[in-house]
């Protein structure tokens, strides 16, 4: 068994909508954009990750970026293959010469059967022998260091760049769920569409991302609010490029809406939860992880919602892979791991 052991390379893989991130041996060995950039000419791959990343939305006409994943699940079956092709070639080629290949992948707990097989068509694609799914909820319990197989109660909301997953965790279980399409992206689209309506300003995706990250908040009012950020963009009225600045409490503006409709999600699985699991919840509290979770002021808001503590994991953007590692660590253990027959 041991030498068979040397001849398998074990990985963990959150297969996410802005970010790939693959595990191996209790290391983050890749952690790129989900993004790859194809010549239109001759289909070959360009670039992967954060090569793809500085080319997208700079292209010519025969270059074209793709971002494989919609909504957390494969939209594009070749550009997902080559994409998870390329992130596993970045760990290095001495891994080329392993002949069974494991894989523990992450998906949303909303998916469907039919998108199921996706991943796991697009893994055997890569030469993956064994494959297993793991619900993104379950990966985000794990890891952020939660027994999920004790009978307690523990809600997970992990908000991720796709979609926004909130879930009641007890019993190696998810007893009940709500799985949102409204995350980091949509946030996104939502500060691109008021640059425009409010200072009319056409600005990018990037840019757009850039302003989330410096100057993203969940509320008018911060403890320790952070400095003004200036925004390159096109003006709409007279085409010219042009700089104007934001402000966090404009942006809180632009993405109160959609933190509205996450807000609502919670306080539904909080409904659908059985009066002793809500119990419990009530003592533990609601776990936020995910990128979304380093939103300025997003635990205080869904606090003052909910009236139950709010607690960020430490590291919420690496939580996932963490959980998807630990449970490529005991995939004999765990019974909520879904493998190729069940499907």
């Amino acid at each position: 068994m041991g030498l068979f052991n040397f001849f398998t390379q074990e990985i963990a893989i959150d297969l996410g909508t802005a970010n790939t991130l693959i595990i191996q041996d209790d290391k983050i060995v890749v952690d790129e954009p989900s993004i790859v950039a194809i010549n239109r000419r001759t289909g070959e791959v360009i670039a992967v990750g954060k090569k793809a990343m500085q080319m997208h939305e700079k292209t010519h006409e025969n270059i074209k970026t793709i971002r494989p994943l919609k909504d957390g699940v494969i939209a594009d079956f070749q550009a997902a293959e080559s994409m998870i092709e390329g992130l596993i070639a970045m760990m290095g080629p001495k891994k080329r010469f392993f002949s069974h290949m494991k894989m523990v992948i992450c998906i949303p707990s909303g998916i469907t059967e039919v998108e199921k097989r996706a991943v796991f068509d697009s893994a055997e694609h890569v030469d993956a022998k064994e494959t297993y799914l793991i619900h993104e909820p379950m990966a985000a319990a794990l890891g952020i260091g939660l027994d999920v197989e004790e009978p307690i109660g523990n809600m997970i909301i992990d908000i991720g760049g796709g979609t926004t997953e909130i879930a009641v965790i007890a019993l190696s279980g998810i007893v009940c769920d709500q799985s949102i399409r409204i995350a980091g992206d949509e946030f996104t689209n939502d500060i691109m569409n008021y640059m425009k309506r409010q200072h009319n300003i056409l600005i990018g995706e990037r840019s757009s991302e850039q302003i989330k990250i410096h100057v993203g908040s969940a509320l008018q009012e911060l403890d320790n609010p952070p400095e003004d950020f200036p925004v390159n963009g096109r003006d709409l009225m007279t085409g010219i490029p042009k700089q104007i600045t934001v402000s966090y409490s404009e942006i809180s503006h632009a993405l109160d809406k959609s933190i509205s409709k996450i807000e609502d999600a919670i306080l539904k699985a909080l409904e659908n939860t059985p009066p002793e699991l809500a119990a419990d919840i009530y003592k533990t509290g609601l776990y936020l992880t995910g990128g979304g979770a380093l939103l300025r002021g997003l635990d205080k808001r869904i606090a003052q919602k909910t009236k139950l503590p709010v607690h960020v994991a430490d590291d919420p953007l690496r939580a996932v892979v963490r959980g998807t590692g630990t449970a490529l660590k005991n995939t004999d253990k765990f019974t909520f791991l879904i493998d190729r027959k069940s499907v």
